[in-house]
């Protein structure tokens, strides 16, 4: 009866290592690679993008106030025209 028991245990050991190997040694699907490129070359197309519309309107109001200051410029010469007019009287 001692080597039935033997026996037994063996075949159960044998079948619990195998089923133990055969859970373990199966191979889970590979990911596929994940992609974090496209999402930061949008993110930065964006932000090149909105960085050139925030550099034209910096020149448009450069310009605007280029032309505010030559408006300035002349009506200081118109002024120092009228003043130097009047003092000569």
């Amino acid at each position: 009866m001692r080597v039935y028991g033997r026996i037994a245990t063996g075949i159960t050991a044998v079948v619990m290592l195998g089923m133990v190997n055969v859970g373990c040694s199966t191979e889970k699907p590979p990911e596929p690679p994940r992609d974090t490129w496209t999402a930061a070359a949008s993110s930065a197309s964006s932000s090149a993008s909105r960085a050139e519309a925030a550099s034209n309107k910096a020149e448009a109001a450069a310009s605007r106030a280029e032309a505010a200051a030559q408006r300035v410029e002349a009506a200081a010469q118109r002024i120092e025209a009228m003043t130097m007019k009047s003092m000569k009287k």
